[in-house]
C-alpha cells in the first residue's frame, strides 16, 4: 500500500516537472521569437506607409508639373518669381495641409538659379532634411529615349539630338522611418532615406 502511495506520488512530482520545463521552453520560444515578431509588423506598417506616401508625392509632382506647364512660360522673364512656378509650389503646399501633412512651415519665398526655383523648409518639427520642392520651368530632354529626371531636375544634354523643353517639379519629403530601430533588436543596422521623393515633367504648353 505504502509502494502504491509513493509510486502515485512520484508519477505526480514527474508530471509537474514535465509541466514546469514545457512552460520554461514556451518562454524561451516567445523570448526568441518576440524581436521577430516586432521586427516583422513594424516592417509591414513602416514599408507600407513609405509606400502610400511615394504613391502620393508622385501624383502630387505629376499634377504641379501640368500646371505649370499650362500657364505661359513668358511669365520667367518678370525677374520676379513667375506665376507658372507659384502655382506648383501652392498646389503642392495646399495638398499637404489638406491631407494633414506636415508642410514643415515651407514659405512662398523660393531660391533661383537660372529657369530652377528651389523651396525648403525643416520647421514645424520636421526631421532636419525637411522638405525640397524644385521647379524647373526650362527643363530640357532628349527627344527620344526615356530617361528618368534627376531630383535637382537637371537638365539632360541630348547630345546634339532633338530636345524637349517641359516643366519638371521634383518633391522630397522626410520620412522618420522606424524599421532600423526595430531591426536593431537583431542587431543589424539598415542604412534607409531620409527623404521619399517623386520626380515628374509635363510638356509646356505655351
Amino acid at each position: 500500500m505504502n509502494c502504491q502511495v509513493q509510486r502515485s506520488k512520484s508519477v505526480k512530482s514527474l508530471g509537474k516537472s514535465f509541466r514546469s520545463e514545457d512552460r520554461a521552453a514556451q518562454l524561451v520560444e516567445f523570448a526568441v521569437a518576440l524581436p521577430l515578431l516586432v521586427v516583422f509588423v513594424v516592417g509591414i506598417f513602416d514599408f507600407s506607409s513609405a509606400f502610400t506616401l511615394k504613391q502620393r508625392l508622385t501624383n502630387l509632382a505629376r499634377d504641379a508639373a501640368r500646371a505649370a506647364a499650362a500657364d505661359p512660360s513668358s511669365d520667367v522673364e518678370t525677374g520676379s518669381t513667375p506665376v507658372s512656378v507659384m502655382d506648383a509650389f501652392y498646389l503642392v503646399d495646399n495638398y499637404l495641409q489638406a491631407n494633414s501633412i506636415n508642410d514643415c512651415g515651407v514659405t512662398s519665398t523660393p531660391t533661383g538659379a537660372g529657369l530652377t526655383w528651389t523651396f525648403t523648409a525643416n520647421g514645424n518639427g520636421c526631421p532636419t532634411v525637411g522638405l525640397t520642392i524644385v521647379v524647373n520651368r526650362g527643363y530640357y530632354f532628349p527627344a527620344t529615349g526615356a530617361i528618368t529626371p534627376a531630383m535637382n531636375c537637371a537638365p539632360i544634354s541630348p547630345n546634339g539630338g532633338a530636345a524637349v523643353i517641359g516643366t519638371c517639379v521634383s518633391v522630397q519629403y522626410p520620412y522618420p522611418w522606424r524599421f532600423g530601430r526595430a531591426a536593431s533588436l537583431l542587431g543589424n543596422n539598415f542604412n534607409l532615406p531620409t527623404q521619399i521623393s517623386a520626380v515628374a515633367i509635363a510638356l509646356n504648353e505655351n
